[in-house]
């Protein structure tokens, strides 16, 4: 096929878009990568590199007709380590490299991008790149704050993008099978999960602002977060632990747990949320709580009403039922424990005998691969459409701790009951120009 096919216009099915559209990074950029078929290379930018991004670079870079084209970070000091690292240790070709995202999305040649930033910035990167033609795998969570996950899901099917959400257990084959086994009734009725996140964080202590390192585009790095001085502290990794770039452990970590709890309870939204929690250990400069307990309420759930439950604590402590970092579900005949990405018991009866059991890992990026292929959006095991309300989870359990109260939810209208202030926390004031646009 020559060259110069658009590959948007070639593949079956694919979104008509009006040329110069504006997107707020400028007109529509339209990939015309070649695109003969299932044999042919997909070519991937992975979009931040310090932490997580790291293991997609290993990921993709060992999948077969897929090639790391570019290499995408604000932090210049990071591509030489990762290029020997990763690829020419390996004796694999050197990535291109780029600090601004918006150039990799002009660049014509690149067929999808895989996103490791920092969470402030997942839903715009993820729907600019919606925008540009590219298919897209976005490390959890799919957001920052609740809004912006919506137009992440709009986003995905306006411009008919594949869209992959970075929740890798639901391409598990040991916890795939148990989500099916409870909506068959393994455990009986299921009422309740129960999702853990005991991590051992420990402080960061306190560090003062200071001048932006040689080699890092910290106004990029910021993006739709409000001016702040540069600091160490709120960096690498460490951003996790700010209201303006994370949303604390359970965002972080815990969002996997919370995505496993709410695929086998069967709900979405709730109508109640509930959040108590503070910090209870070290004096640092965390902003978010690190001990924080939710529950959310699903009163038309199943024959009697469901319950979620969540808990994140941050240091020394007891496992319960072989999980720390894990989910149990109870029914009425039993109980399931899932202690890991990959693994799950039953329990059953009064004597807790024990029952069906797995363990067997997946591979989510491939999965990712597998449906740009086919171009076929039924074949992703984490659509935006899950990875949304997962992530929403989380941020009402954020909101209701912030606000110190219970909160009523509307879960069709995905807003507060009469409740402007709670409302005032589903999205954000974004810096221009990186802006999640209302109409994308």
């Amino acid at each position: 096929m020559a060259e110069n096919v658009n590959r948007r216009d070639f593949i079956k099915g694919s979104a008509t878009v009006a040329a110069g559209a504006a997107v707020g990074i400028g007109a529509l950029r339209r990939s015309t990568a070649a695109w003969a078929g299932a044999n042919d290379r997909v070519r991937v930018a992975v979009i931040g590199v310090n932490g997580q991004g790291k293991s997609h670079l290993s990921g993709f870079s060992q999948m077969p007709d897929v090639e790391v084209a570019t290499i995408c970070d604000i932090d210049e000091r990071l591509y030489e380590p990762r290029s020997k690292e990763i690829f020419e240790d390996k004796g694999l070709k050197r990535p291109a490299f780029e600090f601004d995202i918006r150039k990799v999305l002009d660049d014509k040649n690149i067929d999808a991008i895989s996103i490791a930033t920092p969470n402030h910035w997942h839903s715009l990167a993820t729907i600019w790149a919606c925008q540009a033609g590219k298919d897209v795998y976005v490390e959890k969570p799919i957001s920052h704050e609740v809004a912006e996950g919506r137009k992440v899901v709009e986003a995905a099917a306006k411009y008919n993008r594949i869209v992959q959400h970075g929740t890798q257990v639901r391409s598990s084959p040991g916890i795939i099978e148990a989500i099916q086994k409870l909506h068959e009734g393994v455990i009986g009725e299921v009422y309740l999960a129960r999702g853990l996140c005991y991590k051992t964080r420990d402080t960061i202590g306190r560090k003062q602002d200071s001048p932006v390192p040689e080699g890092v585009h910290y106004d990029i790095w910021l993006g739709p977060a409000a001016q702040r001085p540069f600091r160490e502290n709120r960096f690498h990794y460490n951003w996790h632990w700010y209201w303006d770039f994370g949303n604390g452990d359970i965002g972080n970590q815990g969002i996997h747990q919370m995505d496993i709890a709410r695929w086998g309870l069967g709900v979405g939204l709730p109508k109640k949320v509930s959040a108590s929690g503070g910090k209870f250990l070290f004096d640092d400069d965390k902003e978010v709580p690190n001990l924080l307990n939710v529950t959310f309420s699903y009163p038309d759930a199943g024959k009697m009403g469901k319950m979620l439950c969540f808990e994140v604590r941050p240091w020394i402590t007891n496992d319960e039922g072989g999980a720390r970092i894990g989910v149990l579900f109870y029914g009425s005949d039993g109980y399931m424990v899932i202690d890991s990405y990959n693994h799950y018991q039953v329990y059953l009866g009064k004597d807790r005998t024990p029952g069906p059991t797995r363990d067997e890992g997946g591979d989510h990026k491939g999965n990712f691969i597998d449906a740009i292929r086919k171009r076929d959006k039924a074949v992703l095991h984490a659509p935006p459409e899950e990875g949304h309300p997962s992530a929403a989870l989380c941020h009402l359990a954020n909101i209701s701790y912030r606000l110190n109260r219970d909160l009523a939810f509307d879960p069709e209208k995905e807003k507060f009951v009469g409740d402007e202030e709670a409302d005032a926390m589903l999205t954000r004031k974004y810096r221009e120009p990186f802006v999640v646009p209302e109409n994308v």
